[in-house]
């Protein structure tokens, strides 16, 4: 009988590890907010990445967005459970890595114009940004040789985008956040974010056109 009640208990908590992994933002927060610690532990799996992809575009440099990326993880930890709207979470959460990066620069007295591409994940040993290709194991030597030439194309071009149009079109069509969420981020009008995107998409097909 204990066995069997043992399987029982590994069983359900299989399934609730699933149902955790397929839980949106928001239906994390609410798991939070009941109480729910393993709901945290993937709540902030899933912040990691994303807050530090995002931190890396806004703040330019590897050390100062893993710095923006751990303060955001520290008030996700510390807020989650306050959140009114669980639904906003990734706003919150973007804002929160901005707001990171730009205290990290009003505290740099020198601040380098260098802005790191999405890919860019660390720095090597003389210091300078490189970036990681990941590999699919399970997918064709040759789609992943055209889908890496794709995504550096795509690269090269959105660092050739100015700041303001190029974070505008990250958070719109890579990150999925609606116009609403994005003027909130970046705190314009939803009307200048419909504006900047055109524009991002307009320069984003020029560069690929040329390159």
């Amino acid at each position: 009988m204990a066995v069997t009640k043992s399987r029982s208990a590994n069983l359900q908590e299989e399934e609730n590890r699933a149902t955790r992994e397929g839980a949106t933002y928001a239906d994390l927060v609410r798991a939070v907010q009941g109480g729910d610690q393993r709901a945290m532990e993937t709540l902030l799996m899933r912040s990691q990445e994303v807050a530090y992809r995002f931190s890396l575009l806004v703040c330019g440099r590897a050390g100062d967005a893993d710095d923006a990326m751990q303060e955001a993880l520290l008030k996700t930890y510390r807020y989650a459970a306050r959140i009114r709207e669980p639904k906003a979470f990734r706003a919150w959460l973007y804002r929160t890595v901005r707001n990171a990066c730009l205290i990290g620069r009003r505290k740099r007295a020198n601040e380098p114009e260098h802005i790191a591409s999405l890919d860019d994940t660390g720095a090597d040993v003389d210091g300078h940004e490189r970036p990681v290709e990941a590999v699919d194991p399970g997918r064709d030597p040759e789609d992943q040789a055209i889908n890496s030439g794709l995504r550096s194309r795509l690269r090269h071009a959105l660092s050739a985008v100015p700041r303001p149009y190029r974070v505008v079109v990250v958070l719109r069509e890579i990150e999925g956040l609606s116009t609403r969420e994005v003027a909130e981020v970046i705190g314009i009008s939803e009307a200048n974010v419909k504006t900047r995107l055109h524009r991002a998409r307009v320069l984003l097909r020029e560069h690929l056109e040329a390159s």
